[in-house]
C-alpha cells in the first residue's frame, strides 16, 4: 500500500521500507492542451551538504551529467515529450553510495526553454514525484503536486534527507519563476 503525502509531510523510508537500499525516485506529468509550444519537462538531482549547497558543480545532476563521481544518484535520461502514462523521467539514488558529507538529494522538475517561453505549472496537470524500491518493485510513497503552482516553472518536488540515521522522504512542492537556473543558484550551483 502506497502512502500518499501532502506539501511539508515527511515520511521514514528506513522505518517505512526496511530493506530499501535503491529508490527509483520516479517523476510525472501531463501537459494540458494548448496551441502553444509542446511541453518538455525535465527532471534533476541536486547532492546538498549540511550547508544547504552543493559541494561542486558535479553535484548537479540532469539529462546532460547523468551521474556524480560516487554513482550514487543516477539520471535515466530525457523524455522530450512526457507522452503515454506511468513515469515521464526516472533517477535512481542508491543510498547506499551517497557519500557521506551530502545531507541531501533535492529532487527538481522544470520546464525546458523557460520563461522564455512562458510556460507554467498552471499548464501542466497530475504531477506527481514517487518512490519505488527497485529491489521488490514496490511504491514506497507518492507526492501528487496540486495546483498550488501555477505561474512557477521550476520547482523543488521533494528531498530524500538524511536524519539521526535514517533516510527520509519529505514533499516539499516550492515553484520559481525563474526556471531552472534559479533553483540551481540557490544550492550552489556555477551556472
Amino acid at each position: 500500500m502506497t502512502l500518499t503525502l501532502d506539501k511539508g509531510d515527511n515520511l521514514s523510508l528506513t522505518k517505512t521500507d526496511p530493506g530499501l537500499q535503491k529508490a527509483l525516485v520516479g517523476l510525472g506529468w501531463d501537459a494540458r492542451t494548448t496551441n502553444g509550444d509542446a511541453f518538455d519537462l525535465d527532471a534533476s538531482a541536486l547532492l546538498v551538504g549540511t550547508n544547504g549547497k552543493v559541494r561542486s558543480d558535479a553535484d548537479f545532476i540532469f539529462y546532460n551529467q547523468k551521474s556524480d563521481a560516487a554513482g550514487s544518484v543516477v539520471h535515466q535520461g530525457d523524455n522530450r515529450t512526457g507522452a503515454g502514462d506511468g513515469d515521464d523521467e526516472q533517477i535512481i539514488v542508491d543510498l547506499t553510495k551517497v557519500p557521506a558529507d551530502v545531507d541531501k538529494v533535492v529532487i527538481v522538475v522544470s520546464m525546458h526553454g523557460t520563461p522564455a517561453n512562458g510556460q507554467n505549472f498552471g499548464q501542466v496537470r497530475n504531477s506527481y514525484v514517487r518512490i519505488e524500491n527497485t529491489e521488490t518493485g514496490t511504491e514506497v510513497v507518492r507526492y501528487d503536486l496540486g495546483e498550488e503552482l501555477s505561474r512557477e516553472n521550476s520547482a523543488v518536488f521533494a528531498e530524500i534527507y538524511r536524519y539521526n540515521g535514517e533516510w527520509k522522504f519529505k514533499a516539499v512542492g516550492q515553484g520559481y519563476t525563474d526556471g531552472l537556473g534559479g533553483v540551481a543558484r540557490d544550492f550552489g550551483v556555477n551556472i
